[in-house]
């Protein structure tokens, strides 16, 4: 009987995970090898064996943290384990024909927008691990939507996901002159999913004892605006690409950093897995649209340098 090749046993342990896995991952399950084998055999046959592993997978990873984009349905995380994420940053294509036509923006109609329902919910619930937050990019309120708003609200909580504060996006010198006053805002809604995960750092408990001790809540206290001012028209990949240093400061507060997971659903340009690498963390984005996926991957490779570390061709 032949021996089981070290690829052989990679393969096997990919295909019964049956979604993208760190090597870490991979490596707890091959005991007998180290990291550093590991790692070089799956360089090694990058095109040979492992884009065959699944379908519609793009891996972008350097030693420190990395992006698993998907094309797909960011809708549908039947492929993401229970409680495997450390957060969600979410901007999906809200529908509300009003507020997106006049003034000085216009969102394309052939882009698919939608409106959020309870299963969205509970899906992310599902996948977010407990204490997680949940960050929804909303739009600021207004005659059209301040039902559906208010619904996100209510869904969310009534699958576990606590309302924990909103903070404002304040677009710096930029200004939509549309509906019945002019804005330069959008909202930035934060959830935990139960009690808020310990990231505050707890200065009195610390001295006291010598040893470093955390409370629950954000890393610090949030702001009473993000003031950022938002990618200029002419340079923008995606009609409503949100700045990179927008989402640095988010995982910033929602996260301690170094190899956390998060999860974006509708990752239009991919802003947050750039700002995920440079915060040495690992980012799941999901998108549907293969043009957008063809931006983000040459987006990553451009930024880091790197090119897929896996890079399986079609769709799950």
């Amino acid at each position: 009987m032949s021996k089981v090749t070290l690829k052989e046993r990679i393969t096997t342990i990919l295909k019964s995970i049956g979604r993208p896995a760190s090597i870490k991952e991979i490596a707890a399950q091959i005991d007998d090898k180290p990291e550093s084998t590991i790692r070089g055999r799956l360089y090694e046959n990058l095109d040979v064996v492992f884009k065959r592993v699944t379908r519609g997978v793009y891996w972008f990873t350097n030693e420190a943290a990395g992006v698993v984009l998907i094309e797909g349905n960011g809708r549908d995380l039947s492929v993401l384990d229970d409680s495997s994420i450390d957060a969600i940053v979410c901007d999906h294509p809200w529908e509300d024909n009003l507020s997106l036509k006049g003034g000085n923006r216009h969102i394309d109609s052939s882009y698919d927008s939608f409106k959020y329902t309870l299963e969205d919910f509970q899906e992310k619930a599902r996948v977010l691990k407990n204490g997680g937050y949940l960050v929804e990019v909303l739009p600021s309120e207004n005659a059209s939507n301040f039902r559906y708003l208010f619904s996100i609200k209510d869904m969310a909580e009534k699958c576990g996901l606590n309302y924990y504060a909103k903070v404002p996006w304040i677009k710096g010198t930029f200004v939509s002159n549309q509906g019945r006053k002019s804005s330069n805002t959008e909202d930035i809604m934060f959830f935990t999913k139960g009690k808020p995960r310990a990231l505050r750092p707890d200065v009195k408990r610390t001295k006291a004892t010598g040893q470093q001790h955390y409370m629950s809540g954000t890393k610090k206290m949030l702001p009473t605006a993000f003031n950022i001012q938002p990618v200029p028209v002419r340079e923008r990949l995606h009609q409503a690409e949100k700045p990179v240093r927008l989402y640095e400061e988010i995982i910033e507060l929602i996260t301690f950093n170094s190899g956390e997971v998060i999860l974006d659903q509708t990752a239009g340009s991919g802003s947050l897995g750039i700002a995920a690498i440079r915060k040495n963390c690992f980012a799941v984005l999901f998108e549907i649209l293969s043009e957008n996926v063809v931006t983000i991957k040459e987006r990553l490779m451009n930024e880091f340098n790197i090119k897929p570390f896996h890079e399986l061709t079609s769709k799950y």
